[in-house]
């Protein structure tokens, strides 16, 4: 029912738009929309110096991320993996491009591990709280899950025992 209300509210504003168009003359009509446009073209260019990084990484990394065939996925949860990935491909421990050389993954420091588990650094971390984040994680990642997700499972796992090692 409401769909049907916002589409009869929609198609009105339009119908006096277009009439209060149709009523004035093209020039004031072309005058307008060039400011318009130049506006818009301000404000899109400043959303995209101040946020350009973000905004443009968050859509090809979900992008690739179907490429890769992750399936049932809600998008907390690809936030959660985009997350991760982002921090794996900071250390330079992760690439989607197969043919780039990668950091050995034994030099992973505390700080990754931590970060790679979503956990507070500063906060007193138990066991099963670090297997409860490496499961939540696992439960994404797993290569029975999703195959191309192999090396993501392997540096979950490494991480998961750089902190119980430090943990102890």
């Amino acid at each position: 029912m409401n769909i049907i209300v916002y589409t009869l509210v929609f198609l009105g504003i339009i119908y006096f738009l277009l009439k209060l168009i149709a009523n004035t003359s093209s020039k004031k009509v072309s005058k307008h929309l060039r400011k318009l446009i130049f506006i818009g073209s301000v404000i899109l260019a400043i959303i995209l110096g101040v946020g350009g990084k973000f905004l443009l990484s968050i859509p090809l990394t979900l992008l690739s991320l179907a490429i890769v065939k992750l399936k049932g996925f809600s998008v907390y949860q690809l936030i959660g993996l985009f997350r991760l990935i982002q921090v794996l491909r900071g250390s330079g421990r992760f690439s989607f491009n197969q043919n780039q050389n990668i950091k050995n993954s034994s030099t992973l420091t505390i700080e990754e591990a931590y970060k790679i588990l979503n956990l507070d650094i500063k906060k007193n971390i138990t066991k099963d709280d670090v297997k409860k984040a490496y499961i939540r994680i696992q439960k994404k990642i797993h290569p029975d899950v999703s195959p191309e997700t192999a090396r993501l499972s392997t540096i979950v796992n490494e991480a998961k025992e750089v902190v119980l090692k430090n943990i102890i």
